[in-house]
């Protein structure tokens, strides 16, 4: 009889890398023609579903949080607005008792993006603070997450029509791209900055 826990570790490490190869695939079909890529990241689609089922199935939440933050991401790639955030809500839920308060700040702010495409200005800034509050208490210096984050705060500020906590958020963003090492956000946030006056 063979030992479930034994099958859990190889069924786990297998599901990983299928998403290691799957998000690899993803990448590489932003080359293909359009219709070669929507083939291909139906694939993809259909291998991450298979590596999150493994993992749900395994207790490995983290994991299982990560596989739906990227299947969310494919999902958008083909215009499944629905399924992404589906997705993305689902792994918020998860990461929210799982000790890892980076990845659920990274899945707060795509909830945020979500939100902010809607229309849905108000929900997205919950979503935003929320993140940039887990970033600011447990990122380090040059955490690119971070500095995204702070960066899309700072454009629903500019779209709110908020200018002061615009300029706060740009002058922050500048300063994480500048410790990430991100030539092009520092110069985004530059300009931003000098169009606020």
């Amino acid at each position: 009889m063979s030992d479930p826990n034994r099958r859990d570790v190889v069924g786990t490490a297998a599901a990983l890398e299928i998403l290691e190869s799957a998000w690899s695939a993803r990448r590489a079909s932003f080359e293909l023609p359009e219709g070669e890529q929507r083939a291909a990241l139906a694939s993809v689609r259909a291998d991450l579903d298979r590596a999150a089922d493994t993992l749900r199935n395994a207790g490995q939440v983290v994991h299982y949080a990560h596989a739906l933050h990227l299947g969310a991401h494919v999902a958008m790639d083909v215009g499944d607005v629905e399924a992404a955030e589906k997705r993305w809500r689902e792994a918020v839920s998860l990461l929210r008792s799982s000790g890892q308060p980076l990845e659920l700040a990274h899945k707060l702010r795509h909830v945020g993006d979500l939100e902010v495409a809607r229309g849905d200005l108000d929900e997205a800034g919950r979503h935003y603070e929320e993140a940039l509050a887990l970033y600011r208490d447990h990122a380090g210096s040059g955490d690119l997450s971070h500095a995204n984050a702070v960066r899309r705060a700072a454009l629903l500020s500019e779209r709110r029509g908020d200018v002061e906590e615009a300029r706060t958020l740009w002058a922050e963003a500048r300063q994480r791209y500048v410790e990430a090492g991100l030539s092009q956000g520092v110069a985004e946030a530059d300009e931003h900055l000098e169009g606020l006056g």
